[in-house]
């Protein structure tokens, strides 16, 4: 029998807590103070996930935990944000139904790790597959790089998103991701020029002053030090637990997986390090005549450097600064600003840049992991936005983001009613309306077309005349004094008119959460967002392409008039399309909770979780689930954990499931208003009852173990004994078994003595008769050898004293002979004796000399070095020459058997040898290879017989390559053809031209200096063939084939050269697109050499393998 787990077994205080019992707010914090203690930091409300921040690491988001909660039932194990990811991944890919998960919650508690959580558990669980994981890399890696630019050190965080992002990921008809959507609400752009007491200003910053290297601070006109910076705060400028320097090499890996370009990733940092330049520039009043002052930049040099990092004329930008140009309908009026004006122009143009900056990294992003194919996919939406915030001082960021979260709370109310409602209908369960807290009527008061305060505020910016905070405050006395959550001094609603803690300048609106206290001050400059068009076009007449993209609207030819968008209204606009989208979705809720403000484990401060529990408004959540049936569960779960309960029902109930429940409530005489039977689910009123039925299956379960260990501990009895019985009996046969095996092999031993014994003395008889026999052979044998050796001796005496009177007369006659040539030559002899004897001696020396030269001879090889040595001094000069006239002897011979073609190809191997000798790791291995230069026989296989006869020209070279498609890195084999004039490109199969170059077309070829084939041939911009795009191509006999095109194409253009390209980069165009070519050290795949692979659009990766 398969056990069943449940979310009720093993609980540490109430998992759901719309089983609490009494529900109060303090026993609903005490649940959450207890479960937090016991590092159980997830909690129910029905199918919202209470998440609450731990502040430190803990062992329940390992693989194992992935693989326990996947294809699990959303109650049957503990709670946990997993069981959240999985039933929503669950309902997108089996009922098609399109997801959304709202991650709320005030800054510091968790929104951003809760969101990770979720996109790595769905990323874990969805299939496999090479670009199935590429896409769900770039998913994962777009987390870093906007954490680095839109997070931020706050007093309550040290990363807090400091914007709201809605990514949409989308999945195909599997389940498998295929791409996503990032939008971005809101970027806090003020934090750019000023942070508050003990924060910092976005991350990016100090990771490029501490993680990059010192060549790209000096490219980028930077140093370390913080403290030259106005732009970054000071006293919180390193954070303990953050390692800026690796940050940013993190960043860098995550733009390069993303999809970033290296050059794109300078650009983004150029303008980092301008904004950086730009909040040291510095202003000082100068006095004009008409008595006005006019500002001037202190120091020029800061000025300079951001203008050659953006490539802007110094002096357009500090006129931008210096004046104002307003422009009406047909004229322009020119206006100086003052030292305040021109600080105001420098933040608001560092703002406008970063936050231009930060959206178009967001748009990039989006167009690398967006899907590729436009059929209609499944979508999972991921929201992590800013939480409800109440500060001490609250502006205009404040009041728009309580605004937001004010539609959230709408939304979440509105869905889980529905929810609950279609639930009850589709289970025929009898619906009673709910009572609960509406907060249209807040929402209605910030967004109301006509009386609204973002409305009011709109309209207060775009009134003639003296605009100010206080005249936009008066406004809002006038329009909304009557509105019961409006309160301000003038207000009918303010019960005391003495209260200080409602200044003059400030209104109070009752948000769902609590009251809120703004300050009006900032609000107009904020929701207008002012940039002058004299910035915006000092902007667009920049050199750097980036700039150009963020200031379309300084264009001159397309000059707008018309005012642009308020924040306001920008942002009205981005929440109503959020909630649109939301609506569309089945939603799934997490509501992350700090435990305290000190960032520290183990602390749970009652005040501070209260005030987030009462503004997250989940105690009205709880009530909502419970204002009908608290618990309900699916009839067969139901049945197997409870059917022990009933005898009918144990241990096993045949009929319908249903029928079974019915049988078992039947009998536990369970009162018929606790309960309700639906469709497919049986409901429960109150949580006493679950827990009066839970408290009797522990009762019966202890029953059960008591029983089971009885039954179990007499099978373990009974199988003893038996073991004990068995093992005796087997002991016993063993035994006698070994007794007759010891007996049988004495007696055997005994008989196999008795039979040596008679053997050896019947052996040894036999022996003694045939030594006898053979000693009588022997004697005859001995007697005639020492006759025939007497007789051989005789003989031999007799022949050697012949043999010696024979010697002895040839010696006389000699010695006779000797004495009459002497006595004849004695008187010639005399004369000239020393002068032969000398001559003699040397021709025999030299006979002897050239003779062993003759028989030592080295190689005929041009290049052997070996030489005899010399044996007499004085043929040392003799020696020497002999050496010389040999060794060109034999180079004129081994020359003398050149043909024209060898000498050819020698020359090639020579000119090879001068393009990648010690350039490239491929070249060593053609050395010794004969450059074959045909390597198809084209003229003689009848297979090309119809390409041979298109050519015009000799053919040089004609070899099989692979040309890469751009689309997936995969190669396609062609036939290479050179001719003297031409290069042509052929299919294999049919032998079709496909593209015919000439020579002079050619501009360049880049290689890599590793060990592959890979080459690329890149033509001239305006030829013919260059409409197409170059070629990248990969062959077996590069060296060949590139030594070839550079000797024929030199003689086709009439100059020296082709440009050849040793690099382990290059760029190569295909169409109108770019695409980086990058070599890489890997491991080789299925046993073959380098392979390729599409990384993203805009670039190309060539795995080799390592020769090590």
């Amino acid at each position: 029998m398969e056990v069943k787990t449940s979310l009720l077994d093993n609980m540490i205080g109430v998992g759901d807590m719309v089983l609490l019992e009494p529900l109060t707010e303090d026993s609903f914090i005490e649940n959450l103070r207890n479960r937090f203690d016991h590092n159980e930091i997830y909690t129910y409300i029905g199918s919202v996930v209470i998440s609450m921040n731990p502040y430190r690491s803990l062992p329940i988001f390992t693989p194992e935990k992935v693989e326990e909660y996947r294809n699990r039932n959303f109650y049957e194990l503990s709670p946990h944000i997993y069981a959240l990811a999985d039933e929503a991944y669950r309902s997108l890919r089996d009922q098609d139904k399109d997801q959304c998960i709202l991650i709320t919650g005030e800054s510091g508690a968790g929104k951003t790790e809760a969101s990770k959580l979720v996109m790595s558990y769905v990323a874990a669980v969805c299939g496999k597959g090479q670009e199935v994981n590429k896409v769900k890399e770039q998913l994962l890696q777009s987390n870093p790089v906007l954490e680095a630019f839109g997070n931020a050190k706050t007093v309550r965080n040290d990363n807090s998103s400091r914007f709201g992002k809605y990514m949409d990921i989308e999945f195909d008809f599997k389940g498998d991701p295929v791409g996503g959507v990032i939008s971005n609400y809101l970027l806090e752009k003020s934090r750019v020029v000023k942070q508050p007491r003990g924060e910092r200003n976005f991350h990016i910053f100090y990771q490029l002053l501490s993680g990059a290297s010192d060549d790209t601070l000096r490219k980028l006109k930077l140093d370390r030090d913080f403290s030259k910076y106005n732009y970054l705060s000071l006293d919180s400028a390193n954070v303990n637990g953050l390692d800026d320097a690796a940050n940013f090499r993190t960043v860098r890996n995550a733009m390069q997986i993303v999809g970033f370009m290296e050059d794109e990733v300078q650009s983004v940092l150029e303008l980092v390090a301008a904004v950086l330049k730009l909040g040291n520039i510095e202003f000082k009043p100068e006095s004009r005549s008409n008595g006005y002052d006019e500002s001037r930049v202190k120091d020029k040099n800061d000025l300079k450097e951001m203008c050659e990092l953006l490539g802007i004329e110094q002096s357009v930008l500090e006129r931008a600064f210096s004046y104002r140009t307003v422009e009406a309908k047909l004229e322009k009026v020119s206006t100086t600003l003052n030292v305040s004006q021109a600080y105001y122009a420098r933040d608001a143009l560092a703002k406008n840049l970063y936050s231009r900056l930060f959206s178009w990294l967001v748009t990039r992003i989006n167009e690398s992991i967006k899907a590729q194919s436009k059929t209609r996919h499944k979508v999972m939406g991921v929201l992590d936005i800013y939480g409800f915030e109440i500060f001490e001082d609250n502006s205009f960021e404040q009041f728009i983001i309580n605004y937001c979260n004010e539609k959230l709370q709408q939304i979440f109310i509105e869905l889980t009613l529905r929810e609950e409602q279609e639930e009850y209908i589709r289970e025929d369960i009898e619906w009673t309306n709910i009572e609960y807290f509406n907060n249209a009527v807040i929402c209605d008061l910030i967004e109301n077309n006509q009386n609204g305060i973002l409305a009011m505020l709109d309209e207060e910016c775009l009134r003639p005349g003296t605009v100010t905070d206080i005249t936009f405050l008066d406004k809002l006395n006038t329009v909304c004094a009557e509105h019961q959550h409006f309160e301000s001094r003038l207000s009918k609603n303010s019960k005391f008119l003495t209260d200080h803690s409602l200044p003059h300048s400030c209104f109070r609106i009752q948000h769902y959460a609590g009251k809120v206290l703004y300050r009006v001050e900032g609000f107009m400059d904020k929701n207008n967002d002012l940039l002058y068009r004299d910035l915006s076009q000092a902007m667009y007449k920049a050199n750097h392409k980036l700039i150009k993209q963020l200031f379309p609207e300084g264009n001159p030819a397309k000059v707008n008039l018309k005012r642009p968008p308020t924040a306001g209204f920008q942002f009205k606009h981005s929440v109503g399309t959020l909630m649109r989208n939301l609506q569309t979705k089945n939603p799934n809720y997490i509501r992350c909770v700090k435990p305290n403000d000190k960032k520290a484990p183990r602390i749970f401060t009652d005040s501070l979780v209260r005030h987030q529990v009462a503004y997250l408004g989940l105690m009205e959540n709880v009530r909502v689930r419970r204002a009908g049936y608290a618990y309900r569960q699916a009839y067969e779960p139901c049945l197997e954990r409870y059917k022990m309960l009933c005898k009918q029902t144990w241990p096993h109930w045949k009929g319908p499931t249903r029928e079974g429940v019915e049988v078992l409530m039947a009998d536990l005489q369970v009162s018929t208003e606790e309960f309700a039977y639906g469709n497919s689910k049986i409901f429960i009123r109150n949580p006493r009852t679950l827990f009066s039925l839970e408290e009797k299956r522990r009762g019966c379960l202890e029953n059960l173990a008591a029983l089971i260990q009885k039954i179990y501990r007499g099978w373990k009895c009974r199988t003893h004994f038996l073991l004990l019985k068995h093992s005796q009996v087997v002991v016993a046969a063993w035994y006698r078994r070994y007794a007759q095996q010891k007996k049988y092999t004495q007696i055997k031993s005994a008989t196999i003595m008795v039979q040596s014994y008679s053997r050896g003395w019947k052996a040894r008889k036999i022996l003694r008769e045939l030594k006898h026999q053979k000693r009588c052979e022997e004697a005859a044998t001995t007697i005639a050898a020492y006759w025939h050796g007497t007789q051989a001796r005789r003989e031999l005496k007799r022949l050697k004293k012949e043999a010696r009177r024979r010697h002895a007369v040839a010696v006389i006659w000699a010695y006779w002979l000797g004495l009459k040539v002497r006595r004849e030559y004695r008187k010639f002899f005399r004369a000239n004796a020393g002068r032969k004897i000398y001559s003699f001696i040397m021709q025999r020396l030299m006979q002897k000399y050239f003779l062993g030269l003759k028989r030592d001879l080295p190689s005929m090889s041009p290049i052997g070095g070996s030489w005899p040595t010399r044996p007499y001094r004085f043929l040392d000069t003799a020696h020497t020459e002999l050496r010389s006239i040999f060794h060109h002897w034999r180079c004129k011979k081994y020359r003398s058997r050149f043909t024209d073609e060898r000498k050819a190809v020698f020359e090639e191997k020579l000119q090879a040898s001068e393009i990648f000798k010690d350039k490239k790791a491929l070249y060593p291995s053609s050395v010794g290879q004969p450059f074959r230069g045909d390597y198809l026989e084209i003229s003689k296989n009848p297979k090309y017989q119809k390409l041979s006869s298109a050519m015009d020209e000799k053919v040089l070279l004609a070899d099989v390559v692979n040309k890469i498609n751009r689309a997936n890195g995969k190669g396609t084999a062609r036939i290479f053809l050179l001719t003297k004039n031409n290069f042509v490109l052929a299919d294999q199969k049919t032998g079709q031209v496909k593209a015919s170059v000439p020579l002079p077309d050619l501009a360049s070829i880049s290689v890599s200096t590793q060990n592959d084939g890979f080459f690329a041939l890149k033509l001239k911009e305006g030829s013919a063939g260059a409409t197409k795009g170059d070629f990248l191509l990969s062959s077996e006999h590069l060296i060949e084939i590139i030594t070839k095109l550079r000797r024929t194409g030199a003689t086709a253009v009439n100059h020296d050269h082709l440009d050849i390209d040793i690099s382990d980069e290059f760029l190569v165009q295909f169409k109108q697109d770019k695409v980086c070519v990058k070599f890489v050290q890997g491991a080789p795949k299925n046993g073959n050499g380098a392979s390729c692979k599409r990384k993203n659009n805009r670039l190309l990766e060539v795995s080799v393998p390592s020769t090590a």
